[in-house]
């Protein structure tokens, strides 16, 4: 019998306009894609961008998401999820909240020490999706 395991392929998030958060991902934040696929299928239109080996950023429309799976398309909601993006030092932290800002981001906690050592901020995406960076002097995972 398989197992589930602790190795995570693929992070999906849902969107109302594939298009403008391609644009967000790609030439806001300078992910590499291949751009909108599937788009031939009935729902099948994603966005894929690779992360580290074996991880993937999906962008899928969350009306795709909801017809799919069979579940109610609801309001979205910020507070439900949150992604951490890990840097190498503080002044990483805030050239990366100056890049998501000039791409469109709203930035909703402004860059801060933390009193366990650490510094960073957090900002939305155009769908409102939650993305952390920090700097952690204490993990040693930053890229």
């Amino acid at each position: 019998m398989a197992k589930f395991s602790n190795s995570i392929s693929y992070i999906t998030l849902g969107v109302d306009s594939l298009e403008r958060s391609l644009a967000f991902y790609r030439d806001g934040l300078g992910l590499s894609t291949k751009g909108i696929l599937g788009e031939e299928i009935n729902n099948g239109a994603v966005v894929f961008f690779d992360f580290q080996p074996g991880l993937k950023l999906a962008l899928w429309p969350r009306k795709s998401i909801s017809e799919e799976c069979g579940v109610t398309l609801g309001q979205p909601d910020s507070a439900g999820f949150m992604l951490a993006h890990n840097v190498a030092d503080r002044a990483a932290v805030d050239d990366i909240i100056q890049q998501v800002t000039a791409a469109g981001a709203t930035i909703v906690r402004p860059a801060k020490s933390f009193g366990w050592g650490g510094y960073g901020g957090v900002f939305q995406d155009p769908d409102g999706h939650l993305w952390e960076v920090v700097w952690n002097p204490h993990d040693g995972s930053a890229d």
